[in-house]
């Protein structure tokens, strides 16, 4: 089971990321745009995600996905870090997400980076 020094590991480990600390928790950035974040005492993450795959995840796997109340209206979901199976499904969330914050240049620098969540 992944846990927050693996999202730090995996997160930083992305083209030109970077952590800051933002609403008293760790935030990833890609080309200053936030990607993913570690809330509540770090046992989730908060990642991007088109809304329309949104609903498709949390009821396909609601015990790994769901959307906190204050996150509805953006397109962010959450990730309950002790029901991922390893650090390779960590790194495909983590990757996909810093793909839809990451301009397009770094995009095309990287086209092995981020599969979507519903592959």
């Amino acid at each position: 089971m992944p846990d927050a020094e693996d999202v730090r590991r995996l997160a930083l480990a992305l083209p030109d990321t970077t952590e800051k600390t933002a609403w008293n928790m760790p935030t990833f950035r890609v080309a200053g745009k936030m990607f993913a974040t570690l809330p509540e005492e770090e046992t989730s993450i908060a990642v991007r995600c088109p809304k329309e795959e949104r609903d498709e995840l949390v009821l396909a796997e609601p015990d790994k996905f769901w959307v906190a109340h204050h996150e509805a209206g953006f397109a962010w979901i959450r990730v309950r870090l002790k029901a991922l199976e390893d650090d390779g499904e960590l790194d495909d969330i983590l990757a996909d997400s810093w793909r839809q914050a990451a301009p397009t240049r770094l995009c095309d620098e990287h086209p092995y980076l981020g599969r979507p969540l519903t592959d």
